[in-house]
């Protein structure tokens, strides 16, 4: 019996997981302009993912959610938009960053190899359209493991070091 299914629902899980962390680091880091906007933006993509891995589970007998719950419950939004904001760039708000780019990091890692599995066995089932998912969906996620490790390199030393 295939085991894509379950590979696509980790997917699912993992791509959902990260679109939502990637969404609650930019909201507790306003202040940190690059952070926050690049964050939302990347997080699009994972929401994307989520779509498409919903439609590739169909063929599988998935019944995946096609638009995953990602945005905070407003008051808590508000909440910590106010937060981030009278914090500014206090040393504990920077090592809060710093532990939401390392657990971003291991996200997108371990997503990546999720997608290298069901790369895997698509290619050895012959199955095209999932192959073909995983070469559009893979290279996001690299793209989104390296802006996370280029953060850390670039908050690393003036966080610790201070």
């Amino acid at each position: 019996m295939s085991k894509i299914p379950l590979v696509l629902r980790e997917l699912h899980r993992s791509e959902t997981s990260l679109a939502r962390a990637l969404l609650a680091a930019a909201d507790r880091h306003r202040a940190e302009h690059e952070v926050f906007h690049v964050a939302r933006d990347i997080a699009g993509w994972s929401r994307d993912h989520v779509r498409q891995l919903a439609e590739a589970g169909r063929s599988h007998g998935l019944r995946l959610a096609a638009e995953p719950r990602t945005a905070p419950l407003p008051p808590v939004a508000a909440l910590s938009r106010r937060l981030s904001t009278s914090l500014g760039r206090r040393p504990e708000p920077g090592l809060l960053l710093l532990a939401d780019l390392r657990r971003l990091h291991l996200k997108a890692a371990g997503l990546s190899v999720d997608w290298e599995l069901l790369a895997q066995v698509a290619q050895g089932t012959k199955q095209r359209p999932l192959l073909e998912l995983a070469q559009r969906c893979h290279p996001e996620t690299l793209r989104q493991l390296r802006w996370a490790n280029a953060q850390i390199k670039s908050h690393a030393p003036q966080v610790l070091a201070s």
